[in-house]
C-alpha cells in the first residue's frame, strides 16, 4: 500500500488537472458565445465526458483515502475539502455546457444589444473561478475571502442584466428568444460564481478549520 502521503499528493494533481479542464470550459463557453465560434463551443463538448470520468475518478480516490488510511487532522481536512471542491468542479463543468448549448442557439442570430453586460459579468465570474482554484493551490486565505466579496458584484451584474433584457424583450418582442437565451446564460454564469464561493468556503475551512457558509462575519 503506498504512503499517505503519496496518495494525498496524487489526489491534489488530479484535482489540479480537472480544475484546468473546468477553466478551460468556462472561458471557451463565453468565448463561444461573445465570437459566435463553433470550434469553441465543439471543444466544451467534447471535453465534458473527461470532466465526468475525472469527478468519478476523484471521488473514488478520496473514498478510499478516508476507509482504508484513516487520516487525521489536516488531512483530513484536506480530503473532506477534495471531495466538495470535485463536486462543484464537476456542476462548473456541465454550466459551461449549458452556455454552449446557448451559444449555439444564437450562433446565427442577430446580436443583442450587443450581448448587455454579459462579457463583463464573465470576465469577473472566470476570475473568481481562477482565484478560487488559486488559493486552493497556494492555501492562500485572503484570495479565498476575495472571491467570497466578489460573489456580491456578480449577483448585481446578474440583477441587471435581466432588469435590461426583461426591458429589451418588452420594446422588441421579436428577439424574445435570444434575449431569454441571454437570461439563461446569466444566470449559468451566477451558478458558476456560486460554485467558486463554494470553493474558496471549502479552501478557508482546510486553512483553518472554519466554516463560513453560514457566517457573513467570518469571511470579512
Amino acid at each position: 500500500m503506498r504512503h499517505l502521503e503519496e496518495e494525498l499528493e496524487e489526489l491534489k494533481n488530479r484535482l489540479l488537472e480537472m480544475s484546468g479542464l473546468v477553466e478551460s470550459a468556462v472561458y471557451r463557453s463565453v468565448l463561444a458565445l461573445v465570437e459566435k465560434d463553433e470550434d469553441q463551443a465543439e471543444q466544451v463538448l467534447r471535453n465534458e465526458a473527461r470532466i465526468n470520468q475525472m469527478e468519478i475518478e476523484i471521488d473514488d480516490l478520496a473514498t478510499r483515502l478516508l476507509a482504508l488510511q484513516q487520516p487525521m487532522a489536516v488531512d483530513m481536512r484536506f480530503i473532506t475539502a477534495a471531495i466538495k471542491i470535485n463536486n462543484d468542479l464537476e456542476r462548473m463543468g456541465d454550466l459551461a455546457v449549458n452556455i454552449v448549448e446557448r451559444a449555439l442557439s444564437l450562433m446565427h442570430e442577430p446580436v443583442v444589444k450587443p450581448l448587455i453586460d454579459i462579457p463583463h459579468m464573465a470576465n469577473l465570474v472566470e476570475s473568481m473561478v481562477r482565484k478560487a482554484l488559486d488559493a486552493f493551490v497556494k492555501r492562500d486565505a485572503d484570495l479565498a475571502r476575495s472571491v467570497l466579496v466578489s460573489d456580491d458584484a456578480v449577483d448585481d451584474l446578474r440583477d441587471a442584466i435581466y432588469k435590461e433584457l426583461l426591458n429589451f424583450m418588452q420594446n422588441n418582442p421579436a428577439s424574445i428568444p435570444q434575449a431569454l437565451d441571454l437570461v439563461f446564460v446569466a444566470r449559468n454564469l451566477e451558478r458558476i460564481a456560486d460554485h467558486a464561493t463554494n470553493i474558496s468556503e471549502d479552501v478557508l475551512y482546510l486553512i483553518q478549520g472554519v466554516d463560513v457558509r453560514h457566517h457573513a462575519e467570518a469571511r470579512e
